[in-house]
């Protein structure tokens, strides 16, 4: 089985999604509470390196993940402004952990508003810092301003630079699909092992 995973065409993969694939993914890992899981640096990087091979087309793909990003931070925003404090009292699952709250709380404390870019480029805290800016009644002018500075850094450049690359080592391609199997393996172990945790814990 591992060895037919290794045959297949990643940017195929991404193709297959689409424009409104990559769009609903990235706006679900932006601010919506579960969308954590999503792998969103290597999904934007791998439909970058895509673009130079004709499956997408790089400007109407770097618009579609930002827009995605600005709008999936901003519904997060209004989750929070909606929740208010009482998200901290919501119980533990597989989806909802309060250790990534805390995490995001802290990163937040620490740089403000500029924690909403700062954010982007760290998995699961990106998918909280909107929220703890609704939690805290961040004015919108103020949040929208640096979630369009981030989204534009991170949605834009991300798959700009995937581009890039594929541009500059065309022969990526031949390497691309194993190392990104390793590091999305590596990425869904945190996860796995949050949820045997959770299993144990209830356990009766």
């Amino acid at each position: 089985m591992l060895s037919s995973l290794l045959h297949v065409s990643l940017p195929e993969l991404i193709q297959s999604a689409g424009y409104v694939g990559l769009f609903l993914i990235v706006f679900c890992e932006s601010g919506i509470p579960f969308g954590f899981i999503f792998p969103g640096d290597t999904l934007l990087f791998v439909a970058g390196i895509a673009s130079t091979q004709g499956f997408f087309e790089i400007v109407p793909l770097a618009l579609t993940v930002t827009v995605a990003a600005i709008l999936g931070d901003s519904a997060g925003y209004w989750i929070g402004r909606k929740l208010g404090p009482k998200i901290f009292t919501k119980e533990d699952s597989f989806f909802f952990n309060k250790k990534h709250l805390e995490r995001t709380q802290e990163f937040y404390a620490r740089f403000g508003g500029r924690a909403i870019i700062f954010a982007r480029f760290l998995a699961v805290v990106r998918t909280f810092v909107p929220i703890f800016a609704g939690v805290g009644n961040m004015p919108y002018g103020k949040f929208i301003t640096y979630n369009i500075i981030g989204a534009i850094i991170w949605g834009a450049g991300l798959t700009t630079l995937g581009h890039i690359l594929g541009k500059t080592f065309p022969q990526i391609q031949e390497y691309l699909t194993p190392f990104i199997i390793i590091i999305l393996v590596v990425s869904v172990i945190p996860f796995w092992i949050e949820f045997y945790k959770m299993h144990r814990k209830n356990r009766p």
